[in-house]
């Protein structure tokens, strides 16, 4: 982080400083979390839904923290006033800091400020991007999923004097959402990846969700970059929404389309999953690649970051070498791990909507094919709940089962409540037996896998994050040993 003086928090955020606060106090980093404080930052005690940060002021002072940021007076143990600026919100003054911050790096350093939003692929696309311009410079990405009113302004204080590259993350759960967070950051790109039906149920519905999504290229400038994905019918429209220049990107190009744009050509995926593709640069050279990520619905998140990055400046060749074998950096992406018993466990629960569901079990049913000698992986798909749908969430849920069935997938495990639908709905549509499983719990769900599993069988784990099956998919990845079952038989 920059350093600022708490004087001149203060001033950015309209803020009054305690009695105890001097106003010369060097502040050298900001977070929300007492735990994650060190000596000489500012601790902002944001209000929660089950805890208050007020009440972990002293535990920030404690790891070194010598200021807070507030909404009332505090004090400790002793009766002494605890040091803070007080504002109205702690967490709109933490946006205005942001706002500050980055207004300084872009005048004294030139800061390029990329923003991502789509209802799936912002990690991935981040974390890509994040790989392609450090070849240029210093660049800051978010940890994880900081993508709110919360996680953009803790990416932005993450950044230097010397950073060059700043990539944010948006996301958005309602209408005016993201341009709350254009404001704070005012990107020169922006980059959006799709609108699915995520969030439909707290949106009001899809329109509203590509409502939302746009305001993203509806804040950047004429001397900007629009880019957008071809390939989505409510995202190419978007087009009209801004004044900056447009880079679309894709795989299905139209026929005598003019314009500079960044294209996968001659896709397809080897047999580890892995999308496997001619890129087609902005400038027209072409570029073989294959990814280290898995399922070709990633090739949407590999084509926006080539395009920003050679729009910034990076050779095609080198965006292409950099991507050559690059695999995921967070965590529950499509994350593969290979058991000693020669289980591969996927995991790809970190979030999930109807859209994501359907690439993550296309991708399972590719890897489930026969090879070249006919040999053939048994498949499981271990699904929970995908969340904020709305109304939509019993047909979405009945789909998910039909479309397993379809898709040849040998076994289903369905769990929770929530996602029971998917099971109900797989037993009619395919007249199965055993091959489908349903359970209300992971306690549960993780007996059945740990009884059935064998040699060869490819796991699936998919699910909404507050379903929680990447922890499950995580207990059956560190699982050493098989069943009675997977000692003794082999995949059929």
């Amino acid at each position: 982080m920059i350093e600022l003086l708490s004087a001149e928090i203060a001033e950015i955020t309209g803020g009054r400083l305690t009695s105890t606060a001097s106003a010369d106090t060097p502040i050298l980093g900001v977070d929300t979390d007492s735990r994650n404080c060190e000596t000489g930052w500012l601790f902002v005690a944001k209000p929660g839904e089950s805890s208050d940060g007020h009440h972990f002021i002293d535990a920030a002072i404690g790891q070194g923290a010598v200021l807070a940021l507030a909404e009332r007076e505090t004090q400790s143990a002793d009766g002494a006033v605890h040091p803070a600026i007080i504002v109205p919100d702690a967490i709109i003054a933490m946006g205005q800091i942001a706002a500050a911050i980055v207004e300084r790096l872009k005048a004294a350093n030139g800061l390029r400020v990329v923003g991502i939003t789509g209802s799936a692929g912002k990690t991935t696309t981040k974390d890509l991007l994040a790989a392609l311009l450090a070849n240029l410079g210093p660049t800051i990405a978010p940890v994880g999923s900081y993508n709110g009113e919360v996680g953009v302004p803790l990416t932005v204080f993450r950044a230097t004097a010397e950073t060059k590259y700043l990539i944010m993350e948006m996301g958005a759960t309602g209408i005016g959402h993201i341009r709350y967070l254009t404001d704070m950051v005012h990107p020169e790109v922006g980059v959006v990846l799709g609108v699915g039906s995520a969030h439909a149920g707290e949106f009001g519905g899809i329109e509203n969700i590509a409502k939302a999504k746009g305001e993203m290229v509806e804040a950047l400038p004429a001397t900007g970059l629009a880019v957008l994905n071809h390939d989505d019918n409510l995202v190419a429209p978007m087009h009209t929404r801004t004044v900056a220049p447009v880079r679309p990107f894709g795989v299905q190009r139209t026929a005598g389309e003019t314009g500079a744009g960044v294209w996968a050509r001659d896709l397809d995926v080897d047999a580890d999953g892995h999308p496997v593709f001619t890129l087609v640069a902005a400038d027209s050279s072409t570029h073989q690649v294959t990814s280290g990520l898995i399922g070709r619905h990633h090739v949407a998140n590999i084509l926006a970051a080539a395009a920003v990055a050679e729009y910034l400046g990076l050779e095609p060749a080198k965006i292409a070498a950099t991507l050559q074998g690059l695999g995921p950096s967070s965590r529950w992406r499509m994350e593969r791990i290979e058991r000693a018993d020669g289980v591969s466990i996927i995991n790809d629960a970190y979030n999930a909507n109807p859209d994501s569901m359907r690439a993550a079990l296309r991708t399972l049913a590719e890897l489930g094919l026969p090879d070249a000698q006919g040999n053939a992986r048994r498949t499981w798909a271990v699904l929970g709940e995908m969340l904020e749908l709305g109304e939509d969430s019993r047909h979405e849920h009945d789909m998910l089962g039909r479309i397993a069935v379809r898709m040849n997938i040998k076994k289903l495990l369905v769990v929770g409540r929530g996602a029971k639908l998917a099971y109900n709905s797989a037993v009619l549509e395919g007249s199965w037996g055993d091959e489908a499983y349903y359970v209300e719990d992971t306690k549960a769900a993780a007996r059945i896998l740990n009884e059935n599993l064998l040699p060869g069988d490819i796991v699936l784990f998919k699910s909404s994050n507050g379903s929680g099956l990447r922890h499950l998919g995580d207990q059956i990845a560190e699982t050493t040993s098989g069943s009675s079952a997977a000692k003794e038989g082999s995949a059929q």
